[in-house]
């Protein structure tokens, strides 16, 4: 197997303190929380040596869009922060939709993580997050 054979997309799930990294396998077919990582100086090292250990691809962006369909205070961060991605990496950087995945996410914590202390750890909701909205995306490329 080459190396191109193992590309790979990546979902972020961006927050002010942390973001929520998920990859998915060479085949295209499932995510998984892969990585909390600290919105902070070194945030640019840490996910540009997950892009290239990685071989990624292509970025998935959850975009904080409100219920009722306009923009939050958050997306004008969020759309920023895709600036900067694409002009770090020079990747592609897709926007997807993130209303509700940290909700949905809190719920398949509490009904597959059995302790309580790890539940507690902050990056998981992230994480797990950034995995609903990459496995949504390749999902919705299936078809």
């Amino acid at each position: 197997m080459s190396r191109e054979d193992l590309n790979r997309f990546i979902a972020l799930d961006y927050g002010v303190k942390r973001i929520g990294v998920a990859l998915c396998d060479p085949l295209y077919t499932f995510a998984y929380p892969f990585k909390t990582i600290l919105n902070g100086q070194n945030l640019w090292n840490e996910l540009g040596e997950i892009i290239s250990r990685q071989s990624v691809i292509k970025i998935i962006l959850g975009l904080p869009v409100r219920e009722n369909g306009k923009s939050s205070l958050m997306m004008t961060e969020v759309l920023k922060f895709k600036k900067q991605l694409e002009n770090k990496f020079k990747i592609e950087v897709i926007l997807r939709d993130e209303r509700y995945t940290s909700s949905i996410a809190q719920e398949i914590i509490i009904s597959s993580v059995t302790k309580k202390s790890k539940r507690r750890e902050k990056g998981l909701v992230d994480r797990s997050a950034a995995a609903i909205i990459l496995q949504d995306y390749l999902d919705e490329k299936k078809h």
